[in-house]
């Protein structure tokens, strides 16, 4: 056996069987739908590196035994395919992800570097990441921050995000995020006070939250959320990864620095 020739498909083997053994139940479950396909493309490659079956065997028994021997390497091939199959389910949403709801954006609206937030005005957990992403906006000028409203834990979660796209309209809706997230949990009067501390138009912004582009908002960012996986609050996309939780400012810095370097 060509050891020159071998080299490339092993560690190509290597790959695959990782993948395939850290996901074993997933494999198994599709396996009557996709194995024929997946044997068709390992033939396909096997026959270019001009491998037979019984080199093809003892490939296959060297990997086994070498995964059966290393097995802490299974969670670095279960974190690579994660991700590669987000950044899939991403590519095709990323241009509506990245455009806001008009006026439903902080920091930079012209920044090349974007961050996406999927929020709730009930959630603990955004509230203490507000924080954050004000430190990450004024230590990155280039940042724009785009919030997906995701109004899903509470009742009064839907009318708070309708102000605040309401709050959008008027320009005024980082005051009034602001505003909302350092008051009370979401109620009719929290609501209503945190339009008053942001200086809305009262009366106009109520008549705004209850049009249909905001229901069509609403109902959009849901759609997208489920298309991704999100089910809850806060979750961040930027550069093609999505990252669930408050993760911390560190964390979103890394990847904010990541997409600036292409």
């Amino acid at each position: 056996m060509n050891a020159t020739r071998i080299r490339p498909f092993a560690l190509l083997a290597i790959g695959v069987l990782m993948i395939a053994a850290a996901f074993g139940w997933w494999l198994e479950s599709r396996r009557a739908a996709t194995e024929p396909a997946a044997n068709a493309e390992l033939d396909s490659q096997l026959a270019k590196a001009g491998i037979d079956p019984k080199q093809r065997a003892a490939l296959e028994g060297l990997v086994r035994a070498y995964i059966l021997d290393h097995p802490e390497i299974l969670p670095e091939a279960m974190d690579r395919l994660q991700a590669r199959e987000t950044q899939a389910k991403l590519a095709p949403l990323q241009g509506a992800l990245e455009t806001p709801f008009p006026g439903a954006v902080m920091g930079n609206p012209q920044g090349k570097v974007t961050l996406v937030e999927f929020t709730d005005f009930s959630c603990t957990y955004c509230r203490g990441s507000v924080a954050d992403v004000k430190a990450l906006i004024a230590g990155n000028p280039d940042l724009k921050v785009v919030v997906r409203e995701l109004p899903i834990i509470g009742p009064q979660s839907e009318p708070a995000a309708r102000m605040a796209l309401a709050a959008a309209a008027q320009g005024k809706y980082g005051a009034f995020h602001d505003a909302m997230f350092s008051g009370d949990r979401p109620s009719p009067e929290s609501i209503d006070a945190a339009a008053g501390k942001a200086g809305l138009n009262l009366n106009a912004a109520r008549t705004f939250a209850s049009n249909a582009g905001v229901q069509a908002e609403l109902e959009r960012n849901l759609g997208m959320a489920r298309q991704l996986g999100v089910n809850g609050t806060p979750a961040w996309i930027v550069n093609g990864e999505l990252i669930s939780g408050a993760v911390g400012r560190e964390r979103l810095q890394q990847a904010i620095d990541a997409a600036r370097k292409g």
